[in-house]
């Protein structure tokens, strides 16, 4: 097809690409890469904000954050702790202030129960105790110290505020006197030797001659133990005891009377029938012969003769 010279228009080329202008390839460029020295918008620094720090959590940044109450039972648990601990401390200080103060160390020391010894001797044993905090002296203690006096079986001790200490001392009872080459031990219940006697009048208790009648060693407890169960007004009665064998035991009033016990089984029930029966002989029914055996070794069914 012709056309004119003057309106002839050239066809592009199909084949050749079609490359975008220079100023617009720049602008492109612009929008994807700001310019050096120019800084992002950040939408924090228009407000006048800080962005939060990395690793910081929000909640403790922004004031706009709520905080939770402590929980009602946490609360109350603490002050609980708190409590507790402050009343341990004025424990503390206060049994400080009273078992190291002067005023409750031991000044006076009171003994009681004694016979054969005497106050002094058992305040003298007890003696290391002085000057020590009063409630810090155990009964214990008190036993330690008095062990040595043989003349003691047991002691009692209480504290008496403000500084007195009181000790109640049973003593062992003299049940015999025991025979010796130069006088006489005297001996209680457990055959335990508390003191020596050159006058066998001085105590009211029947003589043992285990020399004599060549006692043992058990012979000798069995006797003694049959003596302790005695009351004091029998006790007091008799001339000897002796024994061949634990089981036949048998004692001598002054008056000459025997007493036949047996062994030491039933001592109290024997000791009480005993009692009974010489009472009895005392004021014997008119007619009567007098009663010169008393055999208890059965005491159910008791025996005079």
């Amino acid at each position: 097809m012709l056309h004119p010279v003057g309106d002839r228009r050239e066809e592009p080329d199909e084949e050749a690409p079609t490359r975008p202008s220079r100023s617009r390839e720049q602008a492109t460029t612009a929008r994807r890469e700001p310019a050096k020295g120019r800084q992002s918008l950040n939408p924090a620094r228009l407000l006048g904000r800080r962005a939060p720090e990395a690793g910081r959590a929000a909640s403790t940044e922004s004031p706009d954050v709520l905080a939770f109450p402590v929980p009602r039972a946490k609360r109350v648990r603490r002050r609980v702790v708190l409590a507790v601990v402050s009343l341990a401390a004025v424990v503390a200080a206060v049994m400080g202030l009273v078992l190291f103060t002067p005023v409750l160390a031991v000044h006076t020391i009171t003994v009681e129960g004694t016979k054969m010894l005497t106050p002094a001797q058992v305040q003298a044993a007890l003696a290391p105790l002085k000057g020590k905090p009063l409630p810090l002296v155990a009964p214990s203690d008190v036993s330690r110290l008095v062990a040595p006096i043989v003349q003691v079986k047991s002691v009692e001790s209480r504290a008496v505020p403000p500084n007195t200490l009181l000790v109640t001392v049973v003593e062992r009872v003299p049940v015999a006197l025991v025979k010796q080459a130069d006088g006489f031990s005297v001996v209680d219940g457990d055959g335990v030797q508390i003191a020596t006697a050159k006058d066998p009048s001085a105590y009211p208790v029947p003589v043992i001659d285990p020399q004599g009648a060549h006692m043992s060693h058990d012979t000798f407890l069995a006797v003694t133990g049959v003596l302790s169960a005695l009351p004091a007004d029998v006790l007091g009665q008799l001339a000897t005891a002796s024994a061949s064998s634990v089981d036949s035991v048998q004692l001598k009033l002054s008056n000459g009377q025997t007493v036949v016990w047996g062994n030491s089984q039933d001592r109290d029930l024997k000791a009480k029938v005993l009692e009974a029966l010489m009472k009895s002989a005392q004021n014997p029914p008119q007619g009567q012969a007098p009663v010169n055996v008393f055999d208890v070794s059965t005491p159910w069914h008791p025996v005079t003769r």
